[in-house]
């Protein structure tokens, strides 16, 4: 059963992802056509609450949905099996969760430094 939801959890997040991934897409596109500097798309994101909403509930489906995925890999192709499975994937959901919201911090409130 647990393997059952989290088949569905990591579709969902591909549901979020899908357009999150196209607006990010879009937004890069616009700005690199717009000839914007770092400093230039720092200055517009900052203080952005609208940015850091989109931004974090991207980071938040990347990290559920990769550490699913990796939980396949590593129980498909490494064996991994019993409890150290669902650490393992914990593990590496929090540290993409981690990693992620600290980008998002840096380029929506902290003054851009990384």
């Amino acid at each position: 059963m647990l393997t059952l939801r989290l088949y569905m959890l990591q579709r969902i997040t591909a549901l979020f992802m899908a357009p999150l991934v196209i607006g990010h897409l879009a937004v890069m596109i616009y700005a690199i056509q717009g000839g914007l500097s770092a400093a230039e798309i720092l200055g517009r994101t900052q203080g952005s609450f609208a940015w850091f909403v989109f931004y974090g509930v991207f980071v938040l489906a990347v990290a559920i949905h990769g550490a699913i995925g990796m939980r396949t890999i590593l129980h498909e192709w490494g064996g991994l099996r019993g409890p150290w499975i669902d650490l393992t994937m914990w593990l590496i959901g929090l540290g993409l969760f981690a990693l992620g919201a600290r980008a998002v911090w840096a380029v929506t409130f902290s003054g851009g430094s990384i």
